[in-house]
């Protein structure tokens, strides 16, 4: 356990954090920790360890444990209404559902006649529509799932319909769509846009998109990383972003003011909001999972 290291650029982000509260380190020995998310009901956080091929479990009091293993390079993760965890998978390019009895319905896999790139990060509307990035990453090298061309024509993100299960793109012009998150209104999206990764010319920008009965509009630049780029990201009641970075975590006010940052000492991946008052932030940080308690509560989401 140590003390985080708070930059605060806005007095607004005393709203946010708690700063003499510490960071703790409550996994480690990982490879590249990704897709956190609470499960409420059964007081423990799942979250992916990509390389490994695996699904981790954390329980407080009782530490790590093996939820699945192989995973088939699960990355992000969510849960929907009915509370089932919903998996992006990069080993098997698609989106799988885990039922009560444990097996796996496949959700998406494909969209016109060609295999997904590597579905990455997903959320779930309360409508019961599932929200996924499709870039790269998972067929880049064998490290994150299996080396392969693209079929996909364009990085898309795409929406599960949830009365007839069909998919449709809903974004196609992201260089690599990753993290992204509904405002607690679900009134705006926010997509990161993480292409820098591998093209230095690409901003390190979350775009934001206003969400309507026709699709999506808008898309502009609502934040800058000014440290890395952009991963997976949630948002608190009071509709302030909490973004990934190389540095830490990034918080942006609902009107993009960077209120400040918590810095953490591996590169952040993601995040999530947990523990029975939704005030506790665990971070998915290269090869360990940070805690931190913060004075903001984490927007309800399945």
């Amino acid at each position: 356990m140590s003390q985080p290291c708070y930059d605060m650029r806005d007095p607004r982000f005393l709203d946010c954090a708690v700063l003499y509260t510490p960071l703790e380190q409550i996994v480690s020995g990982c490879k590249w920790t990704e897709g956190p998310v609470w499960f409420a009901d059964h007081g423990c956080l799942l979250f992916s360890d990509i390389p490994n091929e695996r699904i981790m479990r954390w329980t407080p009091g009782q530490g790590a444990s093996v939820f699945r293993e192989p995973s088939n390079f699960a990355n992000g993760h969510t849960r929907d209404l009915q509370g089932r965890l919903v998996s992006c998978e990069h080993g098997g390019r698609r989106v799988t559902r885990t039922e009560a009895d444990g097996s796996l319905t496949v959700l998406a896999d494909s969209w016109g006649g060609k295999r997904l790139n590597s579905p990455n990060d997903v959320v779930v509307k309360s409508d019961g529509s599932i929200w996924f990035t499709d870039p790269t990453y998972g067929i880049l090298s064998d490290y994150e799932g299996y080396r392969a061309d693209p079929e996909q024509e364009a990085h898309h993100v795409f929406r599960i319909d949830p009365a007839s299960g069909a998919l449709a793109p809903v974004v196609s012009d992201f260089v690599q769509p990753n993290g992204l998150c509904f405002s607690p209104d679900e009134s705006l999206l926010y997509i990161a846009e993480s292409g820098s990764s591998h093209d230095a010319s690409v901003p390190s920008v979350i775009r934001r998109f206003r969400v309507t009965d026709a699709g999506l509009s808008g898309g502009e630049v609502f934040a800058t990383i000014d440290n890395g780029l952009p991963d997976g990201m949630r948002c608190d009641t009071n509709g302030n972003l909490w973004s990934s970075a190389e540095d830490g975590i990034h918080i942006f006010a609902p009107d993009g003011t960077l209120l400040g940052k918590i810095l953490v000492p591996e590169r952040v991946a993601n995040l999530t909001f947990g523990g029975p008052r939704r005030n506790r932030l665990f971070i998915t940080a290269t090869t360990s999972v940070y805690l931190v308690y913060t004075a903001a509560t984490g927007a309800q989401r399945p």
